[in-house]
């Protein structure tokens, strides 16, 4: 069973390439089709420039190293220690779908509220599993 948790965590780690390609796929054109000179690369400068096309991709990157980071650090605390179990394989699969769906949208059309509750979910089942693992491991 604790192996089973790598392949949600491993999936999330090929949604941000997938993301960071998808970025570069966006990004690289644009610049070479607006010509941007050197001064117009620097970040400040470039989100200006950037259209949401551009700009909504490399935001969803950001993203990706934001509460991720959280669910990587739990997978791993719970492999390590042998804790995994098939509530927690379930969740990191229900975060990952959500965070897959989340990137969809941000990425894509980028319909605030669909996203924000795509985000929302993706938190609470993170949550969850980190107050499960909490209690297990303090208590």
């Amino acid at each position: 069973m604790s192996a089973s948790i790598l392949a949600p965590f491993f999936s999330l780690i090929t949604l941000t390439i997938v993301v960071w390609s998808y970025m570069y796929a966006r990004r690289l054109p644009f610049i070479v089709r607006s010509k941007l000179a050197p001064q117009q690369l620097t970040p400040v400068e470039f989100a200006r420039l950037s259209p949401p096309a551009v700009a909504n991709p490399s935001d969803n990157l950001k993203n990706l190293f934001e509460l991720p980071t959280i669910f990587y650090a739990l997978v791993l605390c719970l492999y390590v220690t042998n804790r995994v179990d098939a509530t927690y394989v379930q969740a990191a699969w229900l975060f990952v779908g959500f965070r897959v769906l989340h990137s969809a949208v941000h990425c894509t059309f980028n319909y605030v509220p669909l996203r924000f509750w795509l985000y929302a979910g993706g938190a609470l089942t993170l949550w969850f599993m980190a107050f499960r693992a909490t209690i297990a491991m303090v208590w």
